[in-house]
């Protein structure tokens, strides 16, 4: 419907979808041109633009004394910026903080806010001048080396852009939300940002690494630490990317034994006071707990943010919990976004570089021009002057005997061929200087003046002149303002992870009947004599035991096996480390499980392997054979790792490299040894084979790997082993009744479990009363099948053995005697009797 007047109406009827469009776009691009995004020439948007050269234009120089900002807000109001008052002091405001440009471009005196969020103070209050760093983005302004168009009301001009001397857009970065479109561009360090100008003038053809040798990547005022490159490079590359951010933060030990957070430097744009309240949340909804204390001592010195953690706290834990929760690690979208010749358009870094020295060749140029026709009408004045000198009783005379100057310029003029304005100069000097001028110093600056005439000519002609110009100018903006980058980049391999914080070192795992799982340092037992007591591994508290004991490295994958056949995985660290008294955290803080589930077996993992498989045995004394790589993605909720039948659990698991034999002992003494390849590969839900048959009322109590030259160790409950060779145990196949391993009785007890092993480990054993104890397995004889074997434990009455680990053995030279430890040794004249007889029923 075309536009019509309505008769007898000053009405015009128009097309609701034609108008509702047009003037869509046409706020969206004044929204996008004129308010949202910077220009790629001087990183400004249009605000920061006029503040700056409002400032510029009321001589609010560094040199200057500050002046009240209420007085710059009405000025750009007035002039330049018909908007609200609050989006002109704001943008000021945030051009005067540190903390948000990395080198700010106002000088602020008074309030004008803080990282904890804090408002700046009302612009009556507070005062302002244009900051160092803001003057090389005016200079040469007054030289016509940019355009200026009529302000809104066509009274002034103003600047369409600024000089910008360096490459203010990568250097202060800027961050815009516009109409179907946004940007993001971090900040940089500034001497990062020149040599790469630098490299692309003297190399066109760089290439996206040679100027990633010189922008190593964003440089953010608050500091922080950049993890990994791929997400600078891709942000270089293509104009878009993902870069995480992580606080800078420190383990500190503390009284007590205890260990405590501090945080120094914040990711960029993070509201300090805002974060303090998170982590004060998560420790109150129990999310992390292990927090004791949580304050801010940041004064004018710098960020201090201390964070106290309970006395068996895992430091690296709490630090990587605070990492995934809150703002301490941060993803700082780039999306490089910019008005390149009045349209948006996304750089990359080579094309934002480029951009800038195709605009700073326009500034030299015009600036040049400018210069060279400001030479020559000097010239011309120079010239004149020359003339008047060399005639100058005459020019007097009639200069004298002329009534004013409308009458001795045109005089001047005919009798020495004077321009118009040769002769003002001449008649506007005084008599006294005219007359007494001298030749030698005229003719001295015409010919500097003309000097420089030639001088900017040869720059006019040649490209490579204007080009050193650019390099020689930016490099000394360099030099003076240029500082040492602040935000540290880490390389890392893929994705993130807090495990480059973590050493790795051997440790031991535990899991107590009740669920509690805790990870101690391996030097907290000391090595000492087959018989001893032991130390005691834990507090005792309602009847807890530990059922699940293992060696492991920090870095190692932990699997957790469930007695409902599922699997869960968690990484060696991620278990906080206690001491040998405490009980741990339960385990249902760190796994998903269900009503009554409950962890019967841990096994560790560093690769998923191809040819590598899982054996899993049943209390009922099923087997079953899954190869490891089906286990390499763990959900966090856990996967089937075998179906079981109605009464029965799953119990041990072991890894396996495809070609081993196992051993498969009950509670009442029996064993069977058969090969894995009787167990043909399964998927992780089958529900298994049968490996051995049980008589009624026995189960499975150990299952373990064969290997050349090792020994199979049996352990009693009441702390009675042997070592016997594995030749004993006839190859046999799977699902057989087996043979007997050992007679048990009511001194020795029934079977606590079983372990292949050799005189280069030890064995920890463990009571159901919480005591623990590591001798070497050298001191356990090797006897027949049939041998009641030795003492290795002394088992406290109504105890016994519940479990039994294998570790590497400890160096003698730091083994202590039973008696240093204050312990005892079981060395009496019937264990001697035990050990040379080899057999006591």
């Amino acid at each position: 419907m075309e536009n019509m007047y309505q008769e007898d109406s000053k009405l015009i009827i128009r097309d609701i979808e034609k108008e509702m469009k047009k003037s869509f776009l046409d706020y969206s691009m004044s929204v996008i041109v004129s308010r949202a995004l910077p220009d790629v020439r001087d990183g400004l948007k249009p605000v920061h633009r006029r503040i700056l050269y409002t400032m510029y234009e009321n001589g609010l120089s560094p040199d200057k004394a500050y002046r009240k900002c209420a007085d710059t807000v009405g000025n750009v109001l007035g002039k330049y910026h018909p908007h609200g008052d609050a989006s002109v002091y704001d943008a000021l405001v945030r051009l005067a903080q540190d903390f948000s440009l990395r080198y700010p471009l106002v000088d602020g005196h008074g309030n004008f806010g803080s990282v904890d969020g804090d408002p700046a103070a009302a612009y009556r209050y507070t005062e302002a001048r244009m900051a160092k760093m803001a003057m090389p983005l005016l200079t040469d302004i007054e030289k016509e080396t940019v355009d200026f168009t009529p302000n809104y009301d066509d009274r002034i001009l103003e600047p369409v852009v600024l000089p910008s001397r360096y490459p203010n857009l990568l250097v202060n970065g800027s961050t815009g939300i516009a109409v179907g479109m946004a940007t993001n561009i971090p900040p940089h360090n500034l001497r990062e940002v020149v040599d790469a100008v630098c490299c692309l003038i003297d190399n066109p053809d760089a290439t996206l690494d040679d100027l990633m040798e010189f922008v190593k990547g964003p440089d953010f005022p608050t500091g922080g630490i950049i993890m990994g490159r791929k997400g600078i490079r891709s942000a270089y590359g293509t104009g878009r990317g993902r870069v995480i951010l992580r606080a800078r933060a420190e383990i500190e030990e503390h009284k007590n034994g205890r260990e405590r957070i501090v945080v120094t430097e914040i990711p960029y744009m993070v509201n300090k006071s805002r974060l303090i309240e998170n982590i004060a949340d998560l420790v109150k909804e129990k999310r992390i707990d292990m927090i004791s204390d949580l304050r801010d001592e940041s004064d004018r010195d710098g960020m201090r943010i201390v964070i106290e953690l309970k006395k068996d706290a895992n430091a690296q834990v709490v630090l990587n919990q605070l990492y995934t929760y809150t703002q301490l690690q941060e993803t700082v979208g780039v999306i490089m976004l910019c008005i390149v010749d009045g349209v948006p358009r996304e750089l990359t870094l080579k094309e934002m570089l480029h951009e800038y020295i195709k605009f700073q060749e326009s500034v030299i140029v015009r600036r040049t021009r400018y210069d060279l026709r400001k030479a020559r009408e000097r010239e011309h004045i120079l010239e004149g002057l020359k003339i008047a000198q060399d005639n100058i009783d005459e020019v007097i005379r009639i200069i004298r005997s002329s009534k004013d100057d409308s009458e001795s310029k045109p005089r001047l003029m005919e009798r020495f061929g004077l321009t118009e304005i040769q002769a003002s100069a001449i008649v506007a000097m005084r008599l006294g200087r005219l007359s007494g001028l001298e030749r030698e110093k005229i003719e001295n600056e015409l010919r500097e003046i003309l000097a420089r005439i030639a001088d900017y000519e040869e720059i006019l002609s040649s490209e490579t002149r204007v080009l050193e110009i650019i390099k020689e100018e930016i490099t000394a903006i360099r030099d003076k303002y240029g500082d040492e980058r602040r935000t540290e980049i880490q390389a890392v391999s893929g994705e993130v992870d807090i495990e480059d914080l973590i050493p790795v070192e051997d440790c031991v795992i535990t899991l107590t009947h009740f669920g509690y799982l805790k990870r101690m340092a391996m030097d907290v037992y000391k090595t000492q004599r087959r018989g001893g007591r032991g130390i005691s591994g834990m507090t005792r508290r309602d009847e807890d035991f530990v059922e699940e004991l293992f060696i492991c490295s920090t870095h190692d994958y932990i699997m957790f096996f469930s007695n409902r056949g599922r699997v869960y995985r968690l990484k060696g660290y991620e278990i906080a480390e206690c001491s040998r008294a405490s009980r741990g955290a339960n385990i249902v803080n760190l796994l998903p499980l269900e009503q009554g589930e409950k962890i019967t077996s841990m096994i560790k993992v560093d690769e998923f392997d191809e040819d590598r498989y899982l054996i899993m045995v049943t209390r009922h004394g099923t087997a079953k054979r899954t190869p490891l790589s089906l286990f390499k993605n763990v959900r966090k909720g856990g996967l089937i790792a075998i179906s079981l039948d109605e009464g029965d659990e799953l119990a041990w698991v072991r890894e396996t490299g495809g070609e081993n034999e196992l051993i498969v002992a009950t509670r009442q003494g029996m064993a069977i040894r058969f090969s894995e390849n009787d167990l043909r590969p399964m998927g992780r839900t089958a529900r298994g084979v049968r490996a051995i048959s049980l008589g009624e009322g026995d189960e499975v109590v150990g299952m373990a790997r064969t290997r050349e030259g090792a020994t199979v160790l049996t352990v009693t409950e009441k702390g009675s082993g042997r070592r016997t060779e594995t030749s004993e145990y006839r190859l046999q196949n799977r699902g057989g009744k087996g043979i007997m391993n050992y007679r048990c009785n009511d001194d020795k007890g029934c079977v606590a479990g079983v372990k292949v092993v050799d005189d280069e480990d030890d064995v920890i054993m463990i009571t159901d009363d919480g005591v623990i104890i590591r001798i070497p397995v050298s001191e356990v004889n090797v006897q027949s099948r049939y041998a009641g074997g030795v003492r290795v434990m002394r088992v406290a009455e109504g105890s016994r053995i519940v479990t039994l680990a294998r570790a590497p053995k400890e160096d003698p030279d730091g083994a202590d005697s039973p008696e240093e430890a204050g312990e005892t040794t079981e060395n009496s004249p019937e264990v001697d009797e035990e050990t040379a007889s080899g057999e006591q029923e």
